[in-house]
């Protein structure tokens, strides 16, 4: 059985190869995957934060913007903006129909964009944990 801290150095691992990953998927043109990865990053940031906090393993959800509220981490509206349109992107990138608009939505100075912002984001919620 791992421990606490253990489970939580897995979460912050996985959370940062997502990081690199969208990263990878910039410099590839798969901008659609860079917001996808994104998303994915802050959410394993987030759970790592919840475990942390809350001592317990973490809701099975992908809202962000509903993570970061039941952890009670103050945010900016810039930053709370970012969460909600991430979760858009885990969402609607599943359906077939969807991923193709959506995948038309994302250039490479979106893709740059939410990366930047993203890697701010997951900055100041790792300050979240020890």
């Amino acid at each position: 059985m791992l421990s606490t801290e253990k489970i939580i150095k897995e979460w912050v691992k996985m959370s940062q190869y997502d990081l690199k990953t969208a990263g990878a998927m910039l410099e590839t043109g798969r901008y659609l995957y860079v917001t996808f990865m994104c998303q994915q990053s802050v959410e394993k940031i987030l759970k790592a934060v919840y475990i942390y906090k809350k001592n317990e393993l973490p809701p099975r959800t992908h809202n962000l913007a509903y993570l970061a509220d039941v952890l009670e981490i103050a945010l900016l509206d810039t930053e709370k903006r970012l969460l909600y349109q991430l979760n858009q992107f885990y969402l609607e990138s599943r359906y077939p129909n969807e991923r193709i608009q959506l995948a038309k939505a994302v250039s490479k100075r979106k893709g740059q964009m939410y990366l930047n912002q993203t890697q701010k984001v997951w900055k100041c919620l790792k300050q979240n944990l020890p």
